[in-house]
């Protein structure tokens, strides 16, 4: 049975990634060693990791004066490395869910937070006063637990700084609004194990604390991601899903398959009178979408969750902490399963009347 996988991460990957990193685990580059065996500071993998700086940036259209690198501990380590690299005494952060307020925890051991949110995570917040004096500003720009996704990019007086975790290569954006993009590749690029990290190198240097050597981002930039031994395996497959990337269209191919997949979703959510979306509309997430069933059929969750199970939907349940389903359809899903998904709603519909 052909699986369908809505899982929000570790995710679904290209086949032909799963495959390249197979062929590279058996032997690597033709030197008949594997990926997982040979020197990280040989020069296929040297090669390997310039290739895929390079690529990130061709497909962003990066401009001068930025470092690609790729760093390990996952988006979660990012959380304290930004304020310990950037916040001198004040920062300001979106407060819109579970990551951003594990990344405002990390920020207020290092100086003041001031928060912008929303009533509650089901929205995105609309009023945005930023102190002047704000060392930066910090976003979650895709929300996986909650559905909800800035779509736009901010143009602030103060650095902007971004965790794209969960949307990095699935829509267009303009990096020289932002001072630093970063984000766990996991979700929509990579196994799990590196982080990518895009910098703006000017505003590096600038805090007064003293900086540990693994924690400061002007060694990785230095040392061109190799001061102590980098992920290798997941870098090779990241740099395999940028080259899928590139032949299908590039990052505008992306948006334009990542909105005809949630828009085919939202609408049946919308039309369904079992279920009902959990987030404002303008808000709406083209990665992950949530929703449940709704009033006067709560009883029918469980059943429903059966049911796209014995359809080979796998990944289909939400975040423990919000319950009901989360559907996440990252760069790599084809448009096959959501449509697989809308019949399976459909259905169950009949079914119910």
């Amino acid at each position: 049975m052909k699986k369908h996988n809505f899982f929000a991460g570790p995710s679904i990957l290209p086949d032909v990634v799963i495959e390249e990193t197979i062929k590279a685990l058996q032997d690597y580059a033709g030197t008949g060693i594997s990926l997982a065996s040979i020197s990280h500071r040989s020069k296929e993998f040297d090669k390997t990791m310039l290739d895929a700086q390079n690529l990130m940036k061709e497909l962003l259209n990066v401009p001068e004066g930025y470092s690609v690198i790729f760093l390990g501990g996952g988006a979660s380590l990012q959380f304290a490395m930004v304020p310990f690299n950037l916040m001198n005494k004040k920062a300001v952060y979106a407060n819109t869910g579970t990551w951003a307020t594990a990344a405002i925890k990390e920020a207020k051991l290092f100086g003041e937070v001031v928060e912008i949110k929303a009533e509650n995570f089901n929205s995105l917040p609309t009023k945005f006063d930023i102190p002047s004096d704000a060392d930066y500003f910090h976003f979650t720009s895709n929300n996986t637990i909650y559905g909800t996704q800035f779509k736009r990019d901010f143009a602030l007086n103060i650095p902007v700084i971004a965790d794209m975790s969960s949307d990095i290569l699935s829509r267009k954006i303009d990096v020289s609004k932002y001072a630093m993009i970063y984000g766990g590749a996991q979700k929509n690029l990579a196994p799990a194990g590196v982080t990518f990290v895009i910098i703006k190198n000017d505003i590096l240097g600038k805090v007064d604390r003293k900086i540990p050597s693994m924690l400061k981002y002007q060694t990785h930039i230095d040392s061109g991601s190799m001061y102590n031994t980098p992920p290798v395996i997941p870098i090779f497959s990241a740099y395999q899903t940028m080259l899928w990337i590139k032949a299908n269209g590039g990052v505008e191919g992306m948006e334009k398959r990542a909105a005809e997949r949630a828009n085919l979703l939202y609408n049946e959510i919308d039309r369904n009178p079992l279920f009902v979306g959990t987030v404002a509309k303008e808000d709406r997430s083209f990665m992950n979408i949530c929703f449940v069933m709704a009033e006067g059929h709560k009883e029918l969750e469980e059943e429903f969750a059966s049911f796209t199970s014995k359809k080979g939907m796998v990944g289909l349940k939400g975040h423990r902490s919000v319950g009901g389903f989360r559907a996440s359809t990252y760069n790599a899903l084809p448009i096959e399963s959501v449509k697989a998904l809308v019949e399976a709603m459909q259905e169950f519909e009949k079914m119910k009347k």
